[in-house]
């Protein structure tokens, strides 16, 4: 396709049922050169019928959070009580979101179901997202606020606190989902993170099951863990962190014992496979079959903590969808993570396919 055919073709996929003179005037271009393109397009099979629908996809959907991070980076170590002196940057961010970028530049066919304001903040999230994944699932509310994030950081990277706003996720109701449930049924991975309530999770985790339909869940923080139910079945993988597992499950996770105990009374509660990761410490995963731990991947330079849980957990979600054994599925998931601590980006730019695949050879 030539540079005009994709500007059709993305705007025909953000709204097939503009007119013609809709679609041309928003291209600034003639009516007549408008219907040349879609000529062109019908003839490659890039759209098909009337109404110019798109023809379906097995796409990866990502449910949650779009949200606009904003960092503070200390010049020194905290001082509490006072002024800190520190360097301010913004970028867009979300769990769901930033799974779904990941996935994007890895070259999967991705969708965002998510909830926004009809606000800048997700004009700025549109923007920065569209190139990546498809938008159209995400709808912008009149009255309600998109979600936001605030974080500081130590000098060296690491994270003293974060706020965050995400009151506009109660309004991620399981009615809200059920309006794209035809979508959901033709997709070919679902990922949920947990700024959905409880009973959205539950309503995707029962479509889920009910249709064989790979899922994974993605938690958010440990207060958010009461969104997810005690019955996990369904769920084929579930990637959290220790605060989060000793969150759900009640218990300590102080040594390695106690955390392969973790991993198996997760599986027991239902999940195929489960991911506790604990930073430097490495990850252990498990399944049916065994349950094992990875190691942690030697960094250079620690530039940024935001986003690498995220990119652990789309490479993985990446190798799954490949077909991948059980361990280059968590050893992507982990290669992915630790060049994304040594980029300033919460979503590395110069992810691809290939260069997840070159970087695992490196490794091995």
């Amino acid at each position: 396709m030539n540079r005009k055919e994709v500007e059709v073709l993305d705007l025909i996929r953000r709204n097939p049922y503009l007119s013609q003179q809709e679609m041309a005037e928003r291209l600034n271009m003639s009516r007549p050169s408008l219907a040349n393109f879609i000529s062109s397009l019908m003839r490659q099979g890039k759209i098909v019928g009337r109404a110019y629908v798109l023809p379906e996809e097995k796409t990866v959907i990502c449910i949650g959070g779009a949200n606009v991070d904003r960092k503070f980076l200390m010049d020194r170590p905290a001082q509490m009580g006072t002024s800190n002196p520190a360097s301010v940057s913004g970028s867009v961010g979300g769990v769901a979101r930033n799974v779904a970028e990941n996935l994007g530049r890895l070259g999967r066919s991705v969708k965002l179901l998510s909830i926004v304001g009809n606000d800048p903040e997700w004009n700025l999230i549109e923007e920065a997202s569209s190139p990546h994944m498809s938008t159209e699932l995400t709808k912008a509310i009149d009255g309600l606020s998109t979600g936001t994030y605030t974080a500081i950081l130590e000098p060296d990277g690491e994270m003293l606190l974060a706020m965050a706003d995400m009151k506009i996720y109660d309004s991620l109701t399981p009615d809200y989902i059920a309006k794209n449930e035809s979508v959901l049924l033709s997709a070919a991975f679902l990922v949920i993170d947990l700024n959905c309530p409880l009973e959205t999770v539950e309503y995707v985790r029962q479509l889920a099951l009910a249709n064989n339909i790979p899922l994974a869940v993605i938690p958010v923080s440990a207060p958010k863990m009461e969104r997810l139910g005690s019955d996990l079945t369904g769920i084929s993988w579930l990637i959290l962190n220790r605060d989060e597992a000793s969150k759900h499950l009640q218990m300590p996770i102080e040594s390695v014992e106690d955390w392969h105990q973790a991993v198996r009374q997760l599986l027991d509660q239902g999940a195929e496979a489960v991911v506790i990761t604990g930073g430097k410490d490495g990850a252990i995963a498990g399944n049916a079959a065994e349950v094992y731990h990875f190691h942690s991947i030697q960094v250079g330079q620690v530039a940024d903590v935001t986003g690498a849980g995220d990119a652990f957990s789309s490479a993985l979600v990446h190798s799954v969808i490949d077909g991948a054994e059980f361990e280059s599925i968590i050893q992507a998931g982990m290669v992915n993570a630790a060049k994304t601590l040594e980029s300033n980006a919460t979503v590395r730019h110069e992810l691809t396919a290939l260069q997840l695949q070159n970087e695992l050879e490196e490794l091995t």
